[in-house]
């Protein structure tokens, strides 16, 4: 199968709806949502699709709900392009390189559930941070190593990263709760054309435009609700665990899939 054309119009109903609701909550914290897009087609048939259809897929829906988290975290001043260079500077070589990898099914099923149950954790122990706390940005030495390592994460898995940058430096108290979504939102946009360059330039870019029409309006109406309640509201707690419950849910699923 491919493109989900045995997908029921029940179940692409279903599929859409729960696109519109990981862009609303992923947009609301700065992210653009590609690990919550990753879980919900896992949680259909499209995620019997090949690994390059799916990651590719979520990183164009990352695109565009992290051009919107990144204009209006940046319309009410919470970019500091101090925090954001040395991460950007660092991931982009790297997620293309991991784009450009062709990665085995099982290997990339593999690395998805860890990925997502790794991801559960990270959001999970960033609920913890106090918003009073004195931050300091890193320097360009401490930043990049973080940098490197989750841009060729997010190049092989097909995420932009920013659901690991996001707890990284809350828990390090490198910026606050709302700088982070800024800086998170603009490393998932380079994060996921640098992807999908790879990608391309390794001969393996395959996106469905067909299907990526309805995808991309739901996450754009999505994103914009989430961007605006997160960025002038603001209160992350709750949706964090949301978002824990239902990656840990589909990380499961997968991980079951591979053991029978």
């Amino acid at each position: 199968m491919r493109g989900g054309k045995n997908v029921s119009s029940v179940e692409f109903g279903l599929l859409l709806i729960g696109l519109f609701i990981m862009a609303v909550l992923y947009s609301s914290v700065g992210h653009g949502g590609a690990s919550g897009y990753l879980a919900i087609m896992s949680l259909t048939s499209y995620g019997l699709n090949e690994s390059v259809w799916l990651k590719q897929h979520a990183w164009f829906l990352n695109l565009i709900v992290a051009s919107l988290a990144f204009y209006y975290y940046r319309k009410e001043g919470f970019h500091d392009f101090k925090l954001t260079i040395p991460f950007i500077i660092a991931s982009i070589p790297m997620a293309f390189i991991g784009g450009f990898l062709l990665i085995d099914a099982t290997v990339y099923d593999l690395l998805l559930s860890i990925t997502l149950v790794l991801a559960a954790w990270r959001l999970y122990g960033s609920m913890a941070y106090d918003e009073e706390v004195t931050t300091k940005i890193p320097t360009f030495q401490q930043a990049a190593p973080w940098g490197v390592g989750i841009g060729l994460v997010s190049g092989i898995v097909g995420v932009g990263g920013g659901i690991f940058l996001s707890p990284i430096v809350l828990l390090k108290k490198w910026a606050s709760p709302k700088s982070v979504a800024a800086t998170s939102a603009i490393f998932i946009l380079v994060n996921s054309l640098a992807g999908l360059a790879g990608a391309g330039m390794s001969g393996q870019l395959n996106l469905d435009f067909e299907i990526l029409v309805a995808f991309a309006f739901v996450v754009l109406v999505g994103g914009i609700i989430g961007s605006i309640y997160g960025s002038k509201i603001s209160s992350e707690s709750k949706i964090q665990k949301l978002l824990v419950c239902v990656i840990l849910i589909a990380a499961s699923k997968r991980i079951f899939g591979l053991l029978i």
